[in-house]
């Protein structure tokens, strides 16, 4: 439930004094959607990738942003269509101001058909939702990480 004044909470699943117990070969994600349901079943899917460990969630395209800002993430699987600012956008603003993270955007549709050529830059990755498993996770990470 969003606050009265319009902003959203990002909720993050791992406390900064955990973060320190986290091994330095696991993979940091961060899912951003708008549907609370559908962010239950990507942490799900990031919890069945054993080397990835989900460090918070958004469902927001601004939200996403202060997230990175403040947890750090490797990996961003974010949702194309958000309210407010766009999945895309927000991908973006990311990778410009954190040029190493590798963000991952999905929707139900084709992604492609949302995203302009030039957006498709690594290490942005484009994925089906419904197709979305852990094996195409960790081998998304291996593709598109540096």
């Amino acid at each position: 439930m969003a606050p009265t004044n319009g902003q959203y909470l990002v909720h993050a699943t791992i406390h900064p004094e955990q973060s320190e117990r986290i091994s330095d070969d696991r993979v940091r994600v961060l899912v951003v959607d708008d549907h609370v349901d559908f962010r239950a079943a990507l942490r799900d899917l990031v919890a069945a990738v054993p080397r990835f460990v989900l460090v918070g969630q958004a469902g927001s395209g601004e939200e996403a942003l202060e997230a990175v800002d403040r947890l750090a993430p490797q990996f961003v699987l974010m949702d194309i269509m958000l309210p407010g600012m766009s999945g895309i956008a927000a991908g973006q603003a990311i990778l410009t101001a954190h040029p190493g993270t590798v963000v991952v955007l999905i929707s139900i549709n084709d992604p492609a058909g949302y995203v302009e050529a030039e957006d498709l830059c690594p290490p942005i990755g484009c994925a089906r939702k419904q197709d979305l498993r852990p094996e195409s996770l960790d081998q998304m990470w291996e593709t598109l990480h540096t």
